[in-house]
């Protein structure tokens, strides 16, 4: 095994909160789906470190998971700014032409005050260099989730946005000695 590193990514559960809205760090998770909780646990590693973003749904996600996890602020979601806590229709009904814009390139697209996606995935380039050798267990975001497979496969970021990532899922990625290995993506257990 030596310097390789085994990645079980997991987004968080869904937000316990209003629908199509841009979730701030202190959203709480819905933890309601036992099934899924179970059978993910199932699937982990025991032996593994565990890893989380400072977000209070990925503590949470993480904790229910059986998991005490490190917080590593590079895994958090993309930064949305000054739209974070807003609803996205209503950002398209009284956004302007930046919430257009945005949405034109969304890889390259920054939100007022916040971050682009490219950004984000420079973030997750430093977060993945903090875990070491051996098997790891990520609680994070779907953006963050994109942005490890935009690394892995060496995409650009607007490619990686093309991959859905579902709460609750698992996608596996390893890094070797060699270059990176895709596992699994967004595979869903009940």
């Amino acid at each position: 095994m030596g310097s390789e590193t085994f990645l079980w990514l997991v987004r968080h559960a869904p937000v316990d909160g209003v629908a199509g809205t841009i979730h701030a760090t202190d959203a709480p998770a819905d933890l309601r789906d036992r099934t899924q909780l179970e059978a993910l646990r199932g699937l982990l590693p025991r032996d593994a470190a565990g890893y989380a973003s400072p977000a209070r749904r990925t503590v949470e996600t993480a904790c229910a998971l059986g998991l005490a996890p490190e917080l590593v602020a590079e895994l958090g979601e993309q930064d949305f700014g000054n739209w974070t806590g807003r609803r996205h229709d209503e950002l398209a009904a009284s956004g302007g032409e930046a919430y257009a814009q945005f949405w034109s390139d969304p890889s390259r697209g920054r939100p007022p005050d916040g971050e682009s996606f490219e950004d984000q995935v420079v973030q997750v380039r430093l977060g993945l260099a903090r875990i070491g050798a051996g098997h790891a267990t990520l609680v994070v975001h779907s953006g963050t989730i994109r942005a490890a497979l935009c690394i892995a496969l060496d995409l650009t970021p607007q490619a990686a946005l093309r991959f859905v990532i579902d709460p609750l899922s698992l996608t596996r990625i390893d890094r070797l000695a060699t270059g990176w290995r895709v596992v699994s993506v967004n595979q869903r257990m009940a």
